[in-house]
């Protein structure tokens, strides 16, 4: 049975529900053809089956990245979508496959910021995921962390604390300075009491 069929919208359900269901089955299976169906599906006519295409795409590569990643060339390719949807889904997508092959994510990180900066909070949330895991990758670590100091720099201060916070396992003896200092430097920005507490936090661990 095509797994079109088992998407949400084939099953007229405004719910997420199905797709997450089937995510998790493809990934226990490691159905690759399935994958390869649902790949070839981002191209279709129905706009709703492209969405719950990537979302089933994304779920499956959260749980399983080396299903999808032999496809993270036609992923990073809906990052050029004019859809929202795509746009932040291939993004999600696209930080589970750094693990995977960070050499083909690494090569397209010039389109990853270009949307970034340009795209929606999430789209943001998970290309600033994107160059913490480059960091975390020896060969990658220096330029994608200059990468993500930029983005901490120019970060909405909603966003900050948990960009700050998920950085922190990559932050080493090398880089801890500067990283505390970006940190500082944006701390008068930030309204909120509660926020700015989560990145003195941060600081506080790196200082001791």
């Amino acid at each position: 049975m095509s797994v079109i069929s088992k998407l949400a919208s084939s099953l007229n359900r405004r719910d997420e529900a199905p797709n997450v269901e089937l995510a998790i089955a493809i990934a226990e299976k490691g159905d690759k053809g399935a994958v390869k169906e649902l790949i070839d599906n981002l191209q279709n006519a129905g706009k709703d089956i492209q969405h719950d295409c990537i979302k089933v795409i994304y779920e499956t590569g959260e749980r399983k990245p080396e299903l999808i990643s032999p496809y993270a060339k036609e992923i990073i390719r809906q990052l050029d979508s004019k859809s929202n949807r795509m746009q932040w889904g291939a993004m999600t997508a696209v930080s589970f496959i750094v693990s995977e092959n960070p050499q083909i994510v690494y090569a397209a990180l010039p389109k990853i910021i270009d949307i970034a900066d340009k795209g929606s909070v999430i789209t943001k949330d998970y290309a600033v995921n994107i160059l913490i895991k480059l960091t975390a990758v020896k060969k990658y670590s220096k330029e994608a962390f200059n990468l993500l100091i930029h983005q901490l720099k120019i970060s909405a201060t909603n966003q900050l604390p948990m960009y700050a916070e998920r950085a922190l396992p990559v932050i080493t003896a090398e880089n801890k300075e500067l990283f505390v200092k970006t940190l500082q430097g944006r701390l008068n920005d930030v309204e909120k009491e509660t926020k700015r507490k989560r990145i003195e936090k941060v600081i506080n661990k790196l200082k001791k």
